[in-house]
């Protein structure tokens, strides 16, 4: 860090001198320096804060998309001004949706730069306006919409054969971005509906982490993050959903002792946007709380959710008190086994199949 000297104070009726350092250059705030256009400029460290990624990741856009600073000269340090910044901020907005770093970088000279003729990037008239066209992608709107490409990674997850938004929320989610996470899965589940944002995105996702974590014995606090953002995302569907039709609700509770819970919460994300009402519980409720809830929500279906299969005990089924509500039982998640469930229990298939069979008997 520089030294920062200052001239003597003025004389009455003289302007207060401005600070230089020891190039003679006026000083600026940390990390910041203006420019000949007077406009405040920023070191890679300072851009890499503000951007949440490493300095050698900067560099690499610079390097390899051009994505650097506008006026470097040979044998000064890299200073990003606000039109560079802005670059780069849509180049990482891109990768979160998906894009391939050549796509995202391809994206962020288009909107962020001034228009360039250019063989990769046109400019494709729509109804409202004018928008950059990617060549894997269009830019419809303030959004991006990827509709291929052969990137198989989000830094590090195996996600082949995924689609481009789960690519970018394995990008988040290995950032530790909780925001992006939580956005990202809201907008799909807004676009696409639980089950498919489910299937297509957050399940490949949370297979890669897991998997992820079994190969290195490290990324703990991803799959955490992932776990706990999602179960935020599909808890924001229910609060908004609409009003329920079914006079009786379905009560959605994990066995005792089962701690996974995240498809239980994604089924009646589900069950809340098809206008199903429903009590969901989480995973600390005991066996006379489960029971006392049973009793006083006199619902029209019961669905247990058991993960594992060591606290998947048929006797739980058995001790629910369904008898005098004449409700349905539901046994739901890989622990159960088909031959040890008591007769009047149905095992419940997929999200997609549970979603439509507990629909259709309590809605008709």
């Amino acid at each position: 860090m520089s030294r920062v000297t200052t001239r003597p104070e003025p004389a009455p009726g003289e302007d207060t001198p401005t600070p230089i350092d020891q190039a003679g250059r006026p000083a600026t705030s940390e990390g910041a320096e203006p420019g000949e256009d007077a406009e405040p400029r920023l070191s890679v460290a300072a851009v890499a804060r503000r951007l949440g990624v490493a300095p050698a990741t900067l560099r690499t856009w610079d390097r390899r998309y051009g994505l650097g600073p506008s006026d470097h000269t040979s044998g000064r340090h890299r200073r990003y001004g606000p039109a560079d910044i802005a670059r780069l901020e849509q180049m990482q907005r891109a990768l979160l949706r998906g894009a391939s770093p050549m796509e995202a970088a391809r994206y962020a000279r288009a909107v962020a730069a001034p228009p360039q003729p250019s063989p990769e990037v046109a400019e494709k008239p729509e109804e409202g306006g004018e928008g950059p066209v990617l060549l894997s992608g269009v830019l419809d709107g303030d959004d991006i919409k990827l509709v291929g490409g052969s990137n198989t990674g989000g830094r590090g997850l195996k996600l082949t054969g995924a689609g481009p938004q789960a690519r970018g929320l394995g990008r988040a989610a290995l950032a530790l971005d909780s925001w992006s996470v939580q956005r990202l899965l809201i907008e799909a589940m807004g676009s696409d509906g639980v089950v498919a944002t489910w299937q297509g995105m957050l399940q490949p996702v949370l297979r890669a982490v897991s998997e992820r974590r079994q190969r290195s014995g490290s990324g703990i606090e991803v799959l955490q993050l992932l776990v706990d953002c999602a179960s935020t995302a599909l808890r924001s569907v229910i609060a908004t959903a609409p009003a329920p039709l079914n006079p009786r609700p379905v009560v959605l509770a994990p066995v005792p002792g089962e701690a996974q819970e995240l498809e239980l919460v994604a089924l009646a994300a589900a069950l809340a946007a098809n206008r199903v009402g429903h009590r969901l519980f989480g995973a600390s409720l005991p066996r006379e709380g489960l029971a006392a809830a049973v009793r006083r929500s006199a619902p029209a279906a019961v669905v247990l959710w058991a993960d594992q299969a060591h606290y998947a005990s048929p006797r739980v089924l058995e001790d629910i008190p369904i008898t005098r509500q004449r409700a349905r039982a539901f046994a739901a998640g890989a622990g159960w086994s088909p031959e040890a469930l008591p007769p009047h229990v149905e095992r419940l298939g997929s999200l997609e199949a549970a979603v439509a069979r507990v629909s259709e008997t309590v809605l008709g």
